[in-house]
């Protein structure tokens, strides 16, 4: 059975409009995808968050991200933010390396939800065995190049001209990862 953040996170609050809104971090369930979907769909808008043009069917998305590190920012019944592990190969030398997708609703940004996320995210990967935790983030998307190290990320790395958005400008891809000092030492 998946350890679930809530263990390590069992409750934080985030201000919206002058009050405080109690969220917790929880395991995503299949329940979820509709909130997920759209907040990923907001993220896609943005222009800088993926070279994804369009949501995925549920099946396409499920199929290719690890169950087992699959968590939200939940309040009652929103979803106020998600984050998932995908892995990068399929050869067993890199089975503890997997990369951080994170996307948060644009009324919770930079309120918290995303370090909150990415912190239990690194908790519940570390409990599933994963060494290594890596991100491409498009160099313009600043604020998530500064949640990442805030989070214990660093920057590795530019690719350069790597895709483009719409057919229009050549974009780089900021490498960072994250290597734990507890899982894969020896």
């Amino acid at each position: 059975m998946l350890e679930t953040a809530n263990k390590f996170n069992p409750g934080k609050s985030v201000p919206l409009g002058g009050e405080k809104m109690e969220y917790k971090i929880e395991e995503m369930m299949d329940l979820d995808w509709n909130q997920v979907a759209n907040i990923y769909l907001e993220g896609i808008q943005t222009g800088i968050a993926t070279f994804q043009s369009e949501v995925p069917t549920y099946e396409n998305w499920n199929n290719s991200h690890i169950s087992s590190c699959r968590l939200v920012a939940r309040c009652g019944d929103n979803i106020l933010g998600w984050a998932v592990l995908s892995p990068t190969s399929s050869r067993r030398v890199y089975e503890g390396v997997a990369e951080v997708s994170i996307y948060i609703g644009e009324r919770y940004k930079g309120k918290g939800v995303g370090k909150a996320i990415i912190s239990d995210l690194i908790k519940v990967s570390e409990k599933n065995g994963f060494w290594t935790l890596q991100s491409g983030i498009i160099k313009s998307n600043v604020s998530s190049i500064a949640l990442h190290k805030k989070c214990g990320f660093r920057e590795v790395g530019i690719r350069e001209k790597v895709g483009k958005m719409n057919n229009e400008n050549w974009l780089d891809i900021v490498l960072m990862e994250r290597r734990s000092t507890i899982v894969g030492i020896n």
